[in-house]
């Protein structure tokens, strides 16, 4: 998928688990500065992942955006 970019997703707030739209993304922890090192994750034919250094539960809803979260505001943007 040239072209396109892995979406980054944080837990902050501390969630139990986070619902996300795709399959393949990056998981930075916390927000900066208190983040983990970013770590590729893919769900594969799974529809859970847990992040190896957080534990965040992260599972896919079809339903969906690649930028949308439930609970919202889990993606993660870095600061211009």
């Amino acid at each position: 998928m040239a072209g396109d970019t892995i979406p980054h997703f944080h837990n902050t707030a501390g969630h139990r688990s986070i619902e996300i739209g795709v399959k393949e993304f990056m998981c930075v922890g916390a927000a900066a500065p208190d983040d983990h090192p970013h770590v590729f994750l893919d769900m594969g034919d799974d529809v859970e992942r847990v992040c190896p250094y957080c534990s965040t539960l992260y599972r896919y809803n079809p339903e969906l955006k690649a930028s949308e979260t439930r609970p919202e505001d889990c993606r993660y943007t870095e600061a211009a």
